[in-house]
């Protein structure tokens, strides 16, 4: 895959590449004497206030503002550099409930900010070569300019992922699990509506004629025995019907089978269900943990409804494996392939899910050459269950 920070070599001839460049350090200048006029004044101002009730809140604030101007920054190497550094996250006092004192606390200790108004501060010598360097070699160093340019932004790259990226490796990983968990939050939404939806459409609407039948039965029981009969018989296909519902809807919450006899079985089940012959194959030396095993099972159960409505497949094939720390999931059919990852499709929700558990979802779909999906899933020990205990 294309490294996106990868730049295209540098050649004599202006590219589009080669004029961004020019652009981002034309504007250099502007940019950091906004940024050291706002980095003096906040910390003249807040430090001098200090001693007083105002000061610190005020330097709480002007490092807020120095982490908006380092998002800018951001962008601009974005959008010109083609260099992508990750948001840092959130001040914590921000997301969890400290009052005023804990935000204020966690604006102070601010690493990003600190280090955003270090960068606004070493910048402005800089700015001022960079400009001074580019606007004149328009004019003198027209034929090495290309080059000059390259090595002047390979500065300010180096700058941006020094100062303004994340703190460290596990930052980065916070903002990656917030976003993960936005994904959860919505699926688990998502499933509540689902059932919501089932049961008032479904078996909802089902025991409520069945109790107006029966109300029927019971005031004709007496003056028409055959009719009132007639009705406490549909009465009884009826309940039937609603619990057959309730049973699919139960298997769609956590189906009995994977409880009792684990993934071998529960899929042997799903499989019988698909349109199509499916030959499954399970390799466990043990359990994994349940939460694992319920992901594994409803990312394998959509699949297979996937192909039993889109594919036009002959035959399906479903693998599970573990792999070292990794649970394995293959799903492959022999249909009409083209299956996309689209955004708002079900492979992109499936590709989400897994994503958040940290897990990973690989779509090969060829156009007329079936479809394969691997799944990985984290390896977690399944927890032994206390003597005595459901």
């Amino acid at each position: 895959m294309l490294d996106p920070d990868r730049l295209p070599p540098v050649r004599p001839v202006f590219s589009v590449v080669t004029w961004k460049e020019i652009c981002h350090l034309l504007a250099n200048l502007p940019m950091t004497i906004i940024g050291f006029l706002y980095t003096v004044f906040m910390i003249s101002v807040g430090a001098g206030l200090s001693v007083t009730v105002v000061g610190l809140p005020l330097l709480a604030c002007g490092l807020w503002g120095a982490r908006q101007l380092g998002r800018v920054e951001r962008w601009r190497a974005r959008v010109l550099l083609g260099t992508r550094v990750e948001e840092p996250t959130p001040l914590p006092g921000s997301r969890r409930a400290g009052g005023f004192f804990g935000w204020l606390w966690a604006s102070l200790k601010d690493p990003v900010a600190w280090r955003t108004t270090l960068y606004g501060l070493i910048r402005l010598p800089w700015g001022v070569l960079t400009f001074t360097v580019v606007l004149t070699g328009l004019f003198v160093l027209w034929p090495v300019l290309p080059y000059v340019v390259r090595g002047l932004t390979l500065v300010d790259r180096a700058m941006v992922r020094a100062l303004l990226s994340p703190s460290d490796e596990l930052e980065r990983r916070i903002a990656e699990l917030e976003t993960d968990r936005g994904v959860v939050v919505d699926a688990a939404a998502a499933d509540l509506r689902r059932i919501e939806r089932d049961l008032h459409d479904g078996a909802q609407a089902r025991l409520v004629a069945l109790a107006m039948g029966l109300g029927l039965a019971k005031e004709k029981l007496l003056e028409d025995p055959d009719a009132a009969a007639a009705m406490v018989d549909e009465a009884h296909g009826e309940v039937k019907l609603a619990l057959q519902e309730l049973r699919d809807l139960a298997r769609g919450i956590h189906p009995a089978v994977l409880t009792d006899r684990g993934l071998d079985a529960a899929l042997s089940s799903v499989a019988s269900r698909c349109t199509v012959p499916v030959r499954v194959r399970v390799d466990l030396p043990a359990r994994p943990a349940e939460a694992i095993e319920g992901i594994a099972y409803f990312t394998v159960s959509e699949l297979l409804q996937n192909v039993s409505k889109h594919a036009q497949a002959r035959s399906a094939t479903v693998e599970v494996w573990r792999s070292g720390p990794r649970l394995m999931l293959r799903v492959s059919d022999d249909g009409r392939g083209g299956a996309r990852m689209d955004r708002g499709s079900g492979m992109a929700g499936l590709a989400e899910r897994l994503g958040a558990v940290d897990g990973v979802f690989v779509v090969d779909s060829p156009e007329g050459g079936g479809t394969t999906v691997t799944a990985e899933l984290p390896w977690r020990d399944r927890r032994a269950t206390p003597a005595g205990g459901a």
